[in-house]
């Protein structure tokens, strides 16, 4: 049955316009996007198919465009408004932490890290540079790895603070395992790293691990 035949009620466009975004299921959101399916099969059947093959929104948003554009009713324009939807909530989020206190933002930062992070692959290393009111001055993701390990540089992390004439620093990287527990080496470049930022008096302010939908951090772990 088409979308357009079903309860005014149980329509996704109707249904967020009178109860908000939060109130749809992660298919009944897709089906917004995706506005309409393919014959015999609704936006939200279609949609269904799509979580169904790549397991949740998360991988849903880092497949490439051959694995997007496999799925019956997907092309190249589809997948090129995916792209530019999830690129806007980046930078959004982006505005967000650069706006204030990113330390009174934490939901921003971690959204954003969200973003950024949870469906890689490999594990990545990104810094989020502050200025002396902890606001983002930059991010840049720093050092790439394999699926167990990042090789992380102090040297590197000091001349790109320097660089930025940073005051402050947050630290974040992938577990691509889905663990978010922090490893003994995590612990120890965390460790390695505050104290040579400290030698140019710059802070570390906390560190995040990203694994799937979860994000830890250390600094509310009390490992800083």
């Amino acid at each position: 049955m088409s979308i357009t035949n079903w309860p005014s009620g149980d329509r996704p466009r109707e249904k967020l316009l009178e109860r908000g975004a939060a109130a749809l299921s992660d298919a009944e959101l897709l089906a917004i996007f995706l506005r309409t399916g393919v014959v015999g099969k609704s936006a939200v059947d279609l949609a269904r198919e799509l979580l169904q093959r790549f397991g949740d929104l998360t991988h849903l948003f880092a497949a490439d465009q051959r694995s997007f554009c496999e799925l019956h009713g997907m092309g190249q324009a589809k997948y090129v408004q995916l792209q530019a939807v999830l690129e806007m909530s980046r930078r959004a989020l982006q505005e967000r932490m650069r706006r204030g206190d990113a330390l009174n933002s934490p939901a921003a930062v971690r959204e954003y890290l969200q973003l950024l992070l949870s469906a890689r692959e490999q594990e990545v290393f990104v810094v989020l540079f502050l200025d002396t009111q902890h606001r983002v001055i930059s991010n840049e993701e720093l050092f790439h790895g394999t699926l167990s390990q990042t090789s992380v540089y102090p040297r590197e992390v000091v001349k790109r603070a320097l660089a930025h004439n940073a005051a402050a620093v947050i630290f974040a990287h992938n577990h691509p395992s889905g663990v978010t527990e922090p490893s003994s080496a995590d612990e120890l470049i965390t460790g390695v790293l505050k104290q040579a930022l400290a030698l140019v008096d710059v802070r570390v302010l906390d560190h995040f691990i990203v694994a799937g939908g979860n994000t830890l951090s250390f600094a509310e772990r009390g490992l800083l």
